[in-house]
């Protein structure tokens, strides 16, 4: 299982360092199609729309798995050890049932909108959406697997804040 859970996250690294690379390409393409070849690049400011949207969801599980999230540590580090590690408990327990929501939920939207296309580039809804509700369920399983891992230790997490 870890196993298959380490080859996921490497997928997801590489997936989203791709989903960079043409987030910056996109616009600098546009750029140089209208600057030097005066052809303006039909569809840009979606397309480049797209991949920040997917980049966001799907980078958001790898974040959670590298401590990356927001987690107010040094509000956390007042609190007594006991009280923290509830704390700690309520916030995960928040997240999985926040990002299930939203995982069903655009799961429920795209069903409900399979007819339908993006307006310029008659991208199929499915394709538009499928970001977000593959996305918030990853977030959703990597902060379960958090809020396991922190009910087994039976204390709080130690304040970890990650600089990149």
């Amino acid at each position: 299982m870890q196993a298959a859970l380490d080859h996921l996250r490497r997928l997801i690294r590489w997936i989203s360092l791709a989903l960079l690379f043409l987030l910056i390409a996109t616009p600098l393409a546009q750029v140089i199609m209208r600057g030097v070849f005066t052809l303006p690049f039909s569809g840009a400011e979606e397309l480049a729309r797209y991949f920040l949207i997917c980049l966001t969801f799907f980078a958001a599980s790898y974040v959670t798995v590298e401590g990356g999230q927001i987690r107010m540590e040094e509000v956390q580090a007042f609190l007594p050890p006991r009280l923290r590690w509830f704390t700690q408990i309520a916030i995960e327990t928040a997240a999985v049932i926040l990002f299930g929501f939203i995982s069903f939920a655009g799961v429920l939207t795209i069903s409900r909108n399979m007819d339908n296309r993006t307006a310029t580039l008659e991208m199929p809804f499915l394709v538009f959406m499928a970001p977000l509700a593959l996305g918030a369920f990853l977030l959703a399983l990597e902060t379960a697997i958090v809020l396991v891992r922190i009910i087994r230790a039976g204390h709080a997490d130690a304040k970890r804040t990650t600089l990149t």
